[in-house]
């Protein structure tokens, strides 16, 4: 119980920080296509960063052991397809719906209602047999077995490889650099990035040590609350660490909005909670066909190097963008036709 209720601390740790740094990372793709603003981005793309250079350095320290998540072709484009538009449905992304539980927005509630419930028929439910039907059917993995990687595509040693890479981007991204932007992200997406990615390294061999040996995520951690709910007079089913890692994210958020003063119960039309609802479905489903969610794939699988990560994350992406140019960018320009 010692180690498991440790995924309380990193939880506390990562809602504080995403709920004071404002991470969406909804709105990091969905901004580009509609501001052309990389803020957010910026954002995830330094959390990852840190997150390589720390999976590295415990690699090489052997505090961890590397567990990329597998190539499944079919089900990452498919299931991450459907997250991404999911997430711009439902008005933020899987950890973004959860820190929000803690500001008190009742619409990212029901989204993240929508995403258990999505995510639970979809992992052990009516769907689960389609899950693993696609997941199996379209796997591919390296001559030994082993999920796929560049590391080991390449075959170099993953570590050494992992911090060339850092340090050609941290170079390359100085040198292109031209002034310090912080929008309007409370810390500044640079310290916003860093600590995100110091969360994802911390959580890593704490969640091992409780005997899951993966750094963050999110969905698995609302199916296991459902788990418990559903069986609540069962003591054999107990809530496991990447519960209570969602347990603490919701309470480091109340904590920090309870700080700023940003705590307030907001109740929205019907109509949206039932379109967050939707959404919510659609991120659920996609998550867990596609194996994860984004900070499952984003922030926790590509700093492996993992192909399927890779993968995932771009159809996110390319989902996201889809929707949001139907959502948001077609409507203003039928507004402006009409002017």
């Amino acid at each position: 119980m010692e180690l498991v209720i440790t995924g309380l601390f990193v939880g506390v740790l990562f809602g504080f920080v995403l709920q004071r740094g404002r991470v969406f990372i909804n709105s990091a793709f969905r901004d580009i296509v509609l501001f052309k603003d990389y803020v957010l981005f910026k954002t995830v793309a330094v959390a990852v960063l840190v997150s390589l250079a720390g999976f590295a350095i415990m690699d090489l320290a052997g505090v961890i052991t590397l567990a990329p998540k597998p190539l499944w072709w079919g089900a990452n484009l498919l299931g991450s397809f459907v997250f991404g538009i999911g997430m711009v449905i439902a008005g933020g992304c899987a950890s973004g719906v959860t820190y929000r539980v803690g500001e008190g927005m009742v619409g990212a509630m029901t989204a993240v209602l929508g995403l258990t419930i999505g995510a639970y028929v979809t992992a052990i439910g009516f769907l689960s047999g389609f899950k693993t039907s696609l997941q199996e059917s379209t796997k591919i993995v390296a001559a030994d077995g082993s999920s796929l990687t560049l590391a080991n595509i390449l075959g170099v040693d993953y570590a050494v490889f992992a911090l060339v890479i850092f340090v050609v981007v941290v170079v390359i991204w100085f040198i292109l650099a031209r002034k310090k932007y912080e929008g309007d992200n409370k810390w500044g997406w640079l310290t916003t990035g860093f600590l995100i990615g110091l969360v994802a390294i911390i959580a890593w061999p704490l969640s091992a040590a409780a005997g899951r040996n993966y750094p963050l995520g999110i969905t698995a951690g609302w199916i296991g609350i459902a788990k418990k709910l559903l069986n609540l007079t069962n003591p054999e089913v107990q809530l496991n660490w990447i519960a209570w890692l969602i347990i603490g994210t919701v309470v480091g958020a109340f904590i920090a909005a309870l700080i700023a003063r940003e705590l307030k119960l907001r109740v929205p039309p019907i109509k949206r909670l039932l379109i967050t609802f939707g959404g919510g479905l659609l991120m659920g489903f996609g998550a867990v066909l596609s194996g994860g969610c984004n900070i499952t794939h984003i922030l926790s699988g590509v700093p492996q190097l993992s192909l399927g990560s890779f993968l995932a994350g771009i159809s996110i992406i390319l989902g996201a963008w889809l929707m949001s140019y139907i959502m948001f960018v077609l409507p203003m320009k039928k507004a402006e036709s009409e002017e």
